[in-house]
């Protein structure tokens, strides 16, 4: 039913006649500069006005708006219009409990971080855990990993539990090691790492499966706490102008909520879900298949599962040792066997399987488990993902293009991994290293994300980050591996009409072609042909979504 209808709107709105009627009950946008990919070509159209109906877009244009003078005028007043933004990669939830908790996020050094860490468990002394996340130890002057001993020293008498800015390492007290039982004994999980002194104690680092010790003993949030946590974040995202996000693991009180939310209509942003992979329910919800609804707020048709860790706390699985840690290859989430099993079952059900891959040795295994399951299952249409695809050997590259699939990629990892990624990896290694111009040019799709919380979610600092491979203080001057770079053209499409593509959603997503969903923002400046450097200062006056204002400054 729902292809019927779409045919017939755009049979209708491909017409040069439009029916009183819907001219009634029509919007038209002008006085605007505004920028759209083109499903059918690698252009971007530029156009003057826009106009829309029932939530899709009628037609834009540079010429007469004569068809359209029964409808209802906004004046744009020369404001630059792009189609509203996606993140191809975020973490939702997430980013609303980042919003409530302890903000490490560019803290420059451990004593500043302890001194942020005990003003808000003073302010919040009835919280039974102390809890954060941001924290960067490369950021700081020696760049060495933060222990528990600073934590001891605050007098706080509760478990304090502190997620590295990538999500997989923790920094802990000695009270939530003790809940946790981790002794000196105590041996290191299967993919990952009890971070050790030279005497054999826990120093209270733990990384990558090593956090589900500790994470296990926390309390699970309440229901209202959930729902505020996603209020919180929802709201932030539409000032962002993003008006889509594909969710990197979301569990099943996740998943409730937003089924309960679209099907009340409060969904504020379209959400593409992928189910966590590692959960215990997860061949519960494979089972259950596939589901879209009529107005793509929400689709469930993936699956989140991770090969490894990730670079900053030398987790990323690499081919050879790390340059700065001779003795480490980083870790494997998953065994071979395990990661092949579980690609496997994803594709078998027919869900798109979005892997996270970060190091060369973790990429080449996770290529190799894809292209074995497209023998054994197929499933080479459902448009597979590489999350992140970071650090790929030159000789895997070609192999995404082979494979059909997608690399899912963070414009802005690259900008604050380059005062590390080199002595992680050496100069060889970073020939395939945030190879997004390298990817394209072969015809593999790149779809852009922040991966929130992570990185902050404010899709123009990624789009900066794309275009000059520059931090914001316009450094390094010629940009870090500038090769790399795309054009502000191909960063915009990565961020819409690519990242709709990646979620089986460019027919209705992603760009402002008739027929498709009104969803565009008004923004302060000139993208694509403005001073790239002040890409990034970019501010978001207005968020549309299905021809509705749901944000505006």
């Amino acid at each position: 039913m729902r292809n019927i209808i779409l045919v017939l709107l755009l049979m209708l709105f491909s017409s040069n006649s439009y029916s009183s009627n819907v001219l009634a009950q029509c919007t038209l946008l002008e006085n605007i500069n505004g920028y759209t990919p083109i499903l059918a070509s690698d252009k971007i159209e530029s156009f003057k006005w826009l106009a829309f109906s029932d939530g899709r877009v009628l037609a834009t244009g540079t010429n007469s708006t004569n068809d359209f003078e029964n409808c209802a005028k906004i004046d744009g007043a020369g404001r630059t219009v792009l189609p509203g933004l996606i993140d191809a990669h975020g973490h939702i939830a997430a980013l609303g409990n980042e919003m409530q908790r302890v903000k490490l996020r560019g803290v420059e050094s451990e004593s500043m971080a302890v001194s942020i860490i005990k003003d808000f468990a003073d302010k919040n002394s009835d919280s039974p855990w102390v809890l954060g996340r941001g924290w960067n130890q490369v950021l700081w002057l020696d760049g060495s990993m933060p222990t528990k001993k600073t934590l001891d020293t605050l007098g706080i008498d509760r478990p304090v539990v502190l997620n590295r800015i990538d999500d997989h390492a923790i920094w802990v007290n000695s009270k939530a090691l003790a809940l946790a039982g981790i002794k000196k004994s105590t041996p290191d999980p299967e993919g990952g790492k009890i971070v050790r002194d030279s005497f054999g104690e826990a120093t209270g680092i733990l990384i990558d499966t090593a956090m589900a010790l500790v994470a296990q003993k926390i309390p699970p949030p309440s229901l209202m706490e959930r729902e505020a946590a996603l209020d919180k974040a929802f709201t932030h995202l539409l000032t962002m102008g993003i008006v889509s996000v594909h969710d990197a693991g979301v569990n099943q009180n996740g998943l409730d909520a937003y089924k309960e939310r679209n099907k009340n209509g409060e969904l504020p942003i379209r959400v593409y879900a992928m189910l966590d992979g590692s959960s215990a329910k997860i061949n519960q919800w494979l089972k259950a298949g596939t589901s879209e609804d009529d107005n793509d707020f929400l689709s469930i048709r993936s699956v989140k599962i991770y090969a490894d860790g990730a670079l900053g706390s030398r987790g990323a699985a690499l081919l050879k040792p790390y340059s700065d840690d001779v003795d480490n290859k980083g870790l494997l989430i998953l065994k071979t066997r395990d990661l092949e099993k579980s690609v496997q079952n994803i594709l078998a059900k027919g869900f798109q399987v979005n892997v996270h891959a970060i190091g060369d040795r973790a990429n080449r295994l996770v290529l190799d488990s894809i292209e074995k399951a497209f023998t054994n299952v197929g499933g080479r249409n459902l448009r597979n993902r590489i999350e992140h695809a970071q650090v790929v050997s030159l000789e895997d590259i070609p192999r995404f293009k082979k494979l059909d699939l997608i690399a899912s990629m963070q414009p802005l990892h690259a900008t604050s991994d380059k005062n590390m990624a080199g002595d992680r990896l050496g100069k060889q290694r970073l020939k395939g290293a945030y190879a997004w111009q390298k990817f394209i040019q072969q015809g593999t799709v790149v779809a852009s994300g922040s991966d929130f919380p992570v990185e902050l979610s404010n899709v123009f600092h990624g789009l900066h980050a794309a275009v000059t491979r520059q931090d914001q203080n316009n450094h390094p001057p010629a940009g870090w591996l500038p090769s790399e770079r795309l054009t502000p053209q191909q960063a915009l499409r990565s961020f819409t009409l690519d990242a709709a593509f990646a979620a089986h959603q460019e027919a209705n997503l992603g760009s402002l072609e008739k027929g498709k969903w009104a969803d565009f923002i008004l923004v302060d400046q000139d993208i694509i042909n403005g001073d790239p450097k002040n890409i990034w200062k970019t501010q978001v006056l207005e968020t549309w979504i299905a021809g509705e204002l749901r944000f505006k400054q």
